[in-house]
């Protein structure tokens, strides 16, 4: 698609370090080619918005559920040929994607900044996260998946073989929010385990996966075994429930419970990583000028639009003060804009839906007397969607903020007084996806993390010390999910376990004429000798 224009997305004017943002146009017939990706048949087409400029990008091609069948039908033809090739073949393919994914990066991170409006260098890190994710499986699928041998009940007598064999169809169910990262990180490992998959991508983002699987195509894996179905979700999720052996599901708590009740009556399994509100804690000893840089990220990447981005900040009385206002000062130095270039530290919200949602829980939270040191505005001036870096103190349980997740650029700073009192508040709620803590003596601050009820937690950084570590397990502790991604969690959801047991010269059950009495007593000898020996 790319051949002989270096800028495939857009028309206009461009400099090589993409300054010139506003006088370039999306260009359509690139959107009209991803769009021809999609299983369709109804006739039927749903608009994609930019949050650049509030117009459109694209028409995508809607799927009925005739059509979620078709490609469940194409999908598990291509997997029984899928499940033949062998681990290093398909690790060759994620190993050329790797590539091609570094090698495409600037029209991918054109492409999710058109239609997410993040920062480019918050986009900049979804290639960059797929490359990883497609290297580190590639180098480590025979780790996780080769068949293993155990303890037989008989020792040198019993042989078993544990084998992790595919499940089949795979359904993922990804969000707007990294639309890339999400389109491809659950679905890489799915493909490494031998199987296929049937994705249903958020509306607002279809065309970055739509990129993404033509990038898993030009890489090796057969167009079939990764099939693109579009529509809303409570039209033909069911659908994809329905047909999948399992479901992949990021987004919200409230969707993810109806997902896990779905899967729940077909008896098959489901991986969920639902909403947050997230913690961080500075302690006394914590590096002010660190926490403050970290702060910045945790909570504004992607415009607070990250599953693990901070909402709640609780600060030690010791530094309370100098923190919060180093804070404030990194918040206000920061560069705003929805636009390609890579000079804007904050980005666009997705959707007027997104600005209605958060300019509520600050209104809300303001006329209960919660006080803004800083931002707490719409900015229409810098896109349609935009609203500002906010930080607020005097939060209390009554406003909306306090226990719900905002999922925008909001942030609530409480005081805390000692350390056993912020591990109770920090455990607050409902959710326990990701943590942080700030404190010069890593030992304390990693006992400390053990009593965090979240599913990861980082020392001294926000979130990408987990997120980036390919081999550490992520996802969330209560109503923040159900399973893991990355690691050998990520990768053996999608597999059965299948033991092979093969017996060697006795049986289990008495011989040579042997009583079932006597049986008995030999079994019960021998079980004590085990012991004896050390046997587990």
């Amino acid at each position: 698609m790319t051949a002989g224009n270096p800028d495939p997305l857009v028309t206009g004017p461009r400099d090589p370090e993409h300054d010139a943002s506003a006088t370039l146009a999306f260009e359509p017939e690139y959107a009209a080619a991803l769009t021809q990706r999609v299983t369709s048949s109804s006739g039927e087409s749903a608009v994609v918005i930019s949050p650049l400029t509030g117009q459109p990008l694209a028409h995508v091609p809607q799927s009925s559920n005739d059509d979620v069948a078709e490609a469940f039908r194409r999908a598990r033809r291509a997997q029984v040929a899928w499940a033949r090739t062998s681990l290093d073949q398909r690790a060759e393919a994620l190993l050329r994607l790797h590539d091609l994914v570094l090698d495409r990066q600037d029209e991918i991170i054109d492409l999710i900044v058109w239609e997410s409006g993040k920062a480019r260098k918050h986009a900049c890190d979804e290639p960059l996260h797929i490359a990883l994710t497609a290297r580190y499986y590639a180098r480590t699928a025979h780790k996780h998946l080769d068949s293993e041998r155990r303890l037989g009940v008989i020792p040198t007598l019993t042989r078993i073989d544990v084998n992790h064999v595919p499940k089949g169809v795979v359904g993922i169910i990804s969000p707007w929010n990294y639309p890339f990262t999400m389109a491809l990180c659950d679905g890489i490992p799915a493909l490494m385990a031998g199987n296929a998959v049937v994705i249903k991508p958020d509306a607002q983002t279809m065309l970055s996966a739509l990129l993404a699987a033509e990038l898993l195509e030009e890489a090796g894996i057969p167009r079939d075994l990764w099939q693109v179905v579009a529509g809303p979700g409570p039209e033909i999720g069911a659908a994809i429930i329905g047909r999948a052996d399992f479901v992949c599901f990021t987004g919200s708590t409230a969707t993810g419970r109806l997902i896990a009740k779905g899967c729940a009556e077909r008896l098959i399994g489901c991986s969920l990583e639902l909403g947050g509100k997230n913690p961080i804690l500075v302690l006394r000893d914590a590096d002010i000028e660190k926490a403050a840089e970290g702060a910045v990220r945790a909570s504004y990447s992607n415009a607070g639009q990250l599953c693990v981005s901070t909402e709640r900040m609780f600060v030690a009385d010791q530094v309370y003060d100098r923190f919060v206002d180093r804070f404030v000062a990194r918040t206000e130095a920061m560069t705003l804009g929805a636009t390609l270039d890579w000079g804007n530290d904050m980005g666009s919200l997705i959707s007027e839906n997104q600005l209605v949602a958060v300019q509520a829980h600050v209104d809300d939270a303001v006329a209960k007397g919660a006080v803004v040191r800083t931002g707490g505005r719409a900015r229409p001036d810098l896109a349609p969607y935009f609203f500002e870096p906010t930080i607020l103190e005097g939060v209390t349980p009554d406003m909306a903020c306090f226990g719900s997740e905002t999922f925008g650029p909001v942030v609530a700073v409480y005081r805390f007084h000692d350390e056993a009192d912020a591990i109770a508040r920090a455990n607050e709620g409902e959710y326990g996806l990701n943590g942080s803590i700030y404190s010069q003596d890593g030992a304390r601050a990693r006992a400390m993390a053990r009593q965090i009820k979240c599913g990861s937690v980082n020392i001294n950084e926000a979130f990408g010390a987990t997120f980036g570590s390919l081999d550490s397990p992520m996802g969330g502790m209560r109503e923040s999910g159900l399973g893991r991604r990355q690691g050998a969690e990520g990768i053996r959801r999608y597999t059965e376990t299948q033991a092979v047991g093969t017996q060697r010269l006795i049986r289990f059950a008495p011989m040579f004429g042997m009583s079932d009495a006597a049986y008995a007593k030999v079994m019960t000898a021998s079980l004590r000798l085990m012991k004896k020996l050390g046997r587990p």
